[in-house]
């Protein structure tokens, strides 16, 4: 045996540890670590009013506070407001359901000639295995829902705390990265770290376009279905649809087709049918276009990164990947040399050959400029025929 092969098994042996030991690690604290790339772009977020702030000669740590309360009080006042409202409704559509399943009743009988009644249809409920199963399970399942919501707000706690930290000693952060690089890549540090708060702030602000235009759509719908509440739930469907990834859109309309079955049970059918088709013009049209506008990408790209952050990190990659993706390609695209595009009909859309030329034809005239005879409308040129003689002849 040589000599090296112990020591270069052992040297295998501690390099495969060491791996599945990081990889235990990394899956152990992909959750802290998730909850710090949020923190991060939140930071980025509120980046530009805690700095106009701190530039008037207020605390950098009061602007960050006072930022983050001015959210925290507009969110929690969102959220009381709906769920009164929500209760209310509720307990409304509770003292009207007789009626609405007698109205449905009746339209059952009437359409297929059946001979169902309300005490019939109640008694089948109330016996049926399946509700008595669904009661069963929800009994057992209430401690898994407090620990998923005292899980959430403790995650939501982590989120705030660090996004705190990341906004309000932002310049330290700053001056300590750049503290262990030499001077030139401290500028293309800065020059990074400028670009990713431009560029969150630009993907911010077309999501909240997105927001006001889908909030406005929506409560001239719900005004013209006489639907009560209908700025509130104008203001839900904006937000929760732009700023949930994935299921935010089927969150943001099943409210108000809640409230809107409480008016009318058809309303809810409209409803359903009205965030269905702006769903796709907002999908195919409107993000499109804003996003890659306000975040200099390609929609295509655009549409792409989601994908690829929903597959990596699910619905946080979803939220974060447009800015991340518009911040490498606005600082890759300030270090990749360009050169001028040749004038070529062929870049612009045009077709340069015509179909069934000789190849030969074409690389005479790419190589000497100059038409054949079938170009000038069948002329000869006597100096282009020797030289296409002289080149056939070599």
């Amino acid at each position: 045996m040589p000599g090296w092969l112990p020591r270069a098994m052992i040297l295998a042996l501690a390099l495969y540890g060491c791996f599945q030991l990081g990889s235990w690690a990394f899956y152990q604290l992909i959750g802290l670590l998730t909850n710090i790339v949020i923190a991060f772009f939140l930071a980025l977020a509120v980046e530009p009013a805690v700095g106009r702030m701190a530039d008037r000669g207020m605390r950098r740590g009061l602007a960050t506070f006072l930022v983050f309360l001015a959210v925290l009080i507009a969110g929690v006042g969102f959220v009381v407001l709906l769920g009164s409202m929500l209760a209310g409704q509720i307990a409304n559509m509770i003292e009207d359901f007789p009626k609405y399943l007698d109205s449905v009743i009746n339209w059952i009988n009437q359409t297929f000639h059946t001979e169902l009644s309300r005490v019939g249809v109640q008694d089948s409920l109330l016996h049926s295995d399946w509700l008595q199963r669904y009661v069963q399970n929800s009994a057992t399942g209430v401690l898994d829902v407090s620990t998923t919501v005292l899980g959430g707000l403790f995650r939501l706690l982590t989120i705030f705390l660090f996004s705190f930290y990341f906004a309000a000693d932002g310049p330290r952060l700053r001056r300590a990265l750049c503290s262990v690089l030499p001077p030139a890549r401290q500028a293309e540090v800065l020059r990074a770290w400028e670009i990713a708060v431009d560029k969150t702030g630009g993907y911010l602000y077309s999501r909240g376009l997105m927001a006001l235009i889908s909030g406005i759509a929506h409560y001239v719908l719900l005004i013209f279905l006489d639907v009560p509440y209908a700025p509130a739930l104008a203001v839900w469907v904006g937000l929760v649809s732009q700023f949930i990834p994935t299921i935010g859109t089927y969150l943001a309309g099943a409210l108000p087709m809640l409230i809107a079955f409480t008016v009318d049970p058809w309303y809810a059918v409209w409803v359903l049918a009205f965030v269905v088709v702006y769903q796709q013009f907002e999908n195919y049209v409107l993000q499109p276009k804003l996003t890659s506008k306000t975040v200099d990408i390609h929609p295509a790209v655009a549409f792409g990164s989601v994908i690829a952050g929903t597959a990596l990190m699910g619905a946080v990659g979803a939220l974060v990947a447009i800015p991340a993706v518009a911040t490498l390609q606005a600082f890759l695209g300030a270090y990749v040399k360009r050169y001028d595009v040749t004038d070529d009909p062929r870049v612009s859309g045009g077709r340069r050959w015509r179909r069934g030329e000789p190849v030969l034809s074409r690389v005479h005239r790419a190589v000497t400029g100059r038409g054949g005879a079938d170009e000038d409308g069948g002329g000869t040129d006597d100096g282009g025929g020797e030289e296409r003689r002289s080149a056939s002849g070599e």
